[in-house]
């Protein structure tokens, strides 16, 4: 068997509380491109329980959450203003997350945020209602920003076929609209939702409220990496400029120190608990979950605006073998709503689910053949999860 793919561990372990393995990336991969590139993976203690797990815990019964919330208060008097403007940004499509973010902001904290989305590949019909509802319902004001069409479809192609990763390009807008929008509108407090090391990325990135300005440096905009090519290459086949580039460069971390733009978490200061915000979006701002299950996993809450975001996860299930539903399952099961057997059970039943209702619209977005499709995701399958048994693909390794 040829060594792993991407760096991952060579032997599969699941986590004892949890339903996610050891494959599961752990640092950001926006600006990667290379397919053998090491990525650090979700760490283990010695008893076989992840990071994530292990910070649940610590969330449980060390944290003082009054604290916290004290802490909070304290910082969002230091950025209140009396003369009209926004005092806080907060990013977001208007999900569940964003959604109680803005919402608790405003009419808990006395906040006066601006919500700002960078913009969908493809609404779906339920994402498009809770968008409006945001707004109308929740009154929050909004700024929707929308990258040039026909790049943001090359980029996300291209993302697709090198990296096998189609949310990179949108992941960077979505990551750096923030701060961008911050700095333009002279506001010095951008306030995300969780922090994704809760997740299993860096776990000492829970202990800092603050986002890292350096995320912001990538030096040389040409060299910067969108959809697995240096931005220089795109520009040199003819159909593009930097000036195109714009939306995606982000601002320096110079730039956002000088303009005193502090970046947040509101899971730093808030016990975050995803399907308590998910009641809190219901009740206060009009968010509807959609009428039928997200395919790839058994709920129907998360990521529902965007026709493109199935194909994320099912990317995620090739390259590291940790489908939609594990992802759902292990943070239910940390947060006390299902039981870890019964997290085994919907893993199985929908992690390998194949997201067939936009299919035929994701292919005609990126402008592929379906043949390209599943040819691309069989050059990414690393061959220490994935083996052929009677002429399909299966997974090597299943959480029991």
């Amino acid at each position: 068997m040829s060594k792993p793919y991407f760096g991952l561990p060579e032997e599969v372990i699941f986590c004892k509380h949890c339903v996610i393995s050891n494959q599961r990336p752990s640092s950001s991969v926006e600006f990667k491109h290379k397919q053998d590139e090491k990525k650090a993976t979700i760490g283990f203690d010695n008893e076989g329980v992840c990071d994530a797990c292990r910070y649940h815990e610590i969330k449980e019964k060390q944290i003082s959450w009054e604290k916290r919330e004290k802490s909070l208060i304290e910082l969002l008097d230091q950025h209140r203003r009396n003369d009209g403007g926004y005092d806080v940004i907060v990013p977001g499509s208007g999900g569940k997350d964003s959604a109680y973010t803005s919402h608790i902001l405003k009419y808990k904290y006395g906040m006066n945020p601006l919500t700002v989305t960078w913009a969908p590949h493809k609404y779906t019909q339920i994402g498009w209602k809770n968008f409006e509802n945001w707004m109308h319902v929740g009154g929050l004001d909004n700024i929707l920003f929308t990258p040039n069409g026909r790049l943001h479809r090359y980029l996300t192609q291209q993302a697709f076929l090198n990296l096998f990763h189609p949310f990179q390009p949108f992941i960077v807008g979505q990551r750096i609209i923030g701060p961008a929008m911050a700095a333009k509108f002279g506001v010095k407090l951008v306030m995300y939702g969780e922090n994704q090391a809760e997740y299993g990325n860096n776990p000492n990135d829970n202990y800092v409220p603050t986002m890292d300005r350096k995320f912001f440096s990538v030096g040389n905009p040409e060299e910067m990496i969108l959809g697995g090519k240096p931005v220089k290459d795109i520009i040199a086949e003819g159909k593009y400029h930097l000036n195109d580039f714009a939306p995606y460069i982000p601002p320096s971390a110079d730039f956002l120190e000088n303009k005193g733009v502090e970046v947040h978490y509101l899971g730093y200061y808030l016990k975050w608990d995803p399907q308590e915000c998910y009641y809190y979006a219901v009740e206060n701002t009009g968010f509807q979950a959609n009428s039928e299950r997200t395919e790839g996993t058994y709920s129907k809450y998360s990521s529902i605006d965007d026709q493109i975001d199935m194909f994320h996860y099912f990317t995620t299930l090739i390259k590291f073998g940790i489908g939609r539903a594990t992802y759902d399952a292990a943070q239910e099961i940390r947060n006390g709503k299902i039981t870890r057997e019964e997290g085994v059970h919907l893993v199985h039943k929908y992690d390998q689910e194949f997201p067939q209702k936009y299919f035929k619209e994701f292919l005609e977005y990126i402008n592929i053949s379906e043949k390209q499709f599943f040819e691309t995701a069989d050059r990414f399958r690393s061959p220490h999860l994935w083996a052929r048994a009677d002429g399909d693909w299966v997974l090597r390794h299943k959480v029991a």
